[in-house]
This record gives C-alpha cells, structure tokens and sequence, in this order.
C-alpha cells in the first residue's frame, strides 16, 4: 500500500484579523485583496474574506506596502 503525504489546510483568517497583522486599516487589505496584490478567498453562503497566513507572511516579505515594484 502506498502513502500519500498528508498536507494540513493553510491556517486561515479574517479581514479584521489579517489588517492587524499587518497593521492596515480593514478597507485597505480589502482594496488591497481586490487588486490583486494580496490573495483572499470566499467562504461560506455570505461569501465572506479568509487570508492564507501563509499570503500575509509572503506579501510582508516582499515589502509589504500596497505599492507594485
């Protein structure tokens, strides 16, 4: 029998959670996630806003700023 390695799901958060990590107001991150510069994804019937910690980690690391090089 062969294994497959089990892969955990990325640790998701909220808008309001994901602005203070990375110290932006809420609408800016939504803005942000709009265009394109920051991942989200939709859940739910309400179709609300998760954040890969994962993204916000990676978007910090590259300057993290809004502002496209």
């Amino acid at each position: 029998m062969q294994r497959t390695a089990r892969t955990d799901p990325p640790r998701m958060v909220t808008v309001g959670e994901a602005s203070q990590i990375l110290h932006v107001h809420p609408n800016t991150l939504r803005k942000w996630s709009d265009q394109g510069l920051i991942p989200s994804y939709r859940i739910g019937q309400r179709r609300d806003r998760r954040f890969a910690v994962e993204d916000l980690v990676t978007f910090l690391e590259r300057g993290g700023n809004g502002m496209e090089d």
